[in-house]
C-alpha cells in the first residue's frame, strides 16, 4: 500500500476510536514518526495531509531541519535526549516529549533562556516500571512536574509514555493510569497548560485514543518497516 493509503487507514482507525470514546477527531494529533525515513517519503506523507512529525534522534533531526523548515512542518522531538544534543533540539521543535529528570530540564531551560524562547515539553513517565526505558516513575511524576514548573523558559504541557509492548487490551490499563495521572497533575497544578497525553504507537494507538491520548506517534503504520538511513 502507498503512504497515502496507509495514512487514510490510520485516520479511519483514529475516527473509529474517537467515536467509541465519544471524542472529536480534532482532539487527537497524528504525529508521523520519521525516524530513518528519507525526505522523499516524508514529502509523500506531507502531501497526503500529515502536518506534524516526530524525530527520535537529535542528529537526524539536525540533518532534516532545513527540509522541515521548508515544508513548514510542526516538528516534535520524541526520543531520549542527551545533554550534549540539547543544542540541536531546543528552539527547533515545538514540543519535546521526553523530559524525565530535573537536570535535563534545567539544561533545556538554560538553553531556551539564552535563545530568548520558551520551550514546550512533556514529562515522560515510565508507566510500566521497565528498567530499559526512560521516564520518571509514576509516583514521582507530580513532584518532577512541580520542580520543572519552577524553571524559567519551560512550559510543561502534559505527559508522555511508552508502555510495555503488549496486546492492545493488555496495554489499556497503562494508558488508563496515564489518563488518571494527568488528571491528578491538572488538579495539583491548575495554572499549568497540562493538556496533552502523548501515548500510543502503530500497534496500539486506537486503544490509547480510547483512553485519552491527544497525540499518537505513528511510524511503521504509515511508512512501513524502516532501516537506518
Amino acid at each position: 500500500m502507498s503512504i497515502r493509503e496507509n495514512i487514510a487507514l490510520v485516520r479511519e482507525t483514529i475516527a473509529q476510536s474517537c467515536a467509541r470514546a465519544g471524542r472529536s477527531v480534532s482532539d487527537v494529533l497524528l504525529l508521523g514518526v520519521t525516524k530513518y525515513v528519507d525526505e522523499a517519503r516524508i514529502a509523500e506523507a506531507l502531501e497526503a495531509g500529515i502536518t506534524a512529525v516526530g524525530e527520535n534522534h537529535a542528529q537526524e533531526l539536525r540533518e532534516k531541519l532545513t527540509f522541515f523548515e521548508q515544508h513548514k512542518c510542526d516538528v516534535h522531538f520524541i526520543g531520549q535526549l542527551q545533554s550534549n544534543k540539547i543544542k540541536y533540539v531546543c528552539g527547533n521543535v515545538s514540543l519535546i516529549h521526553s523530559v524525565d529528570r530535573l537536570p535535563l530540564a534545567l539544561q533545556i531551560s538554560q538553553r531556551a533562556q539564552r535563545m530568548g524562547t520558551v520551550q514546550d515539553i512533556l514529562v515522560q513517565v515510565n508507566i510500566g516500571g521497565e528498567e530499559q526505558k526512560g521516564g520518571i516513575c509514576a509516583p514521582a511524576a507530580l513532584s518532577l512536574i512541580g520542580d520543572i514548573a519552577a524553571l524559567p523558559a519551560l512550559r510543561v504541557c502534559g505527559l508522555m509514555c511508552v508502555p510495555p509492548a503488549l496486546e492492545q487490551e493488555r496495554v489499556r490499563p497503562y494508558f488508563a493510569q496515564m489518563r488518571q495521572l494527568l488528571f491528578s497533575a491538572k488538579s495539583a497544578f491548575p495554572n499549568l497548560p497540562l493538556c496533552h497525553l502523548s501515548m500510543g504507537m502503530s500497534h496500539d494507538y486506537g486503544v490509547a485514543i480510547e483512553e485519552g491520548a491527544t497525540i499518537v506517534r505513528v511510524g511503521s503504520a504509515i511508512f512501513g518497516a524502516r532501516g537506518r538511513l
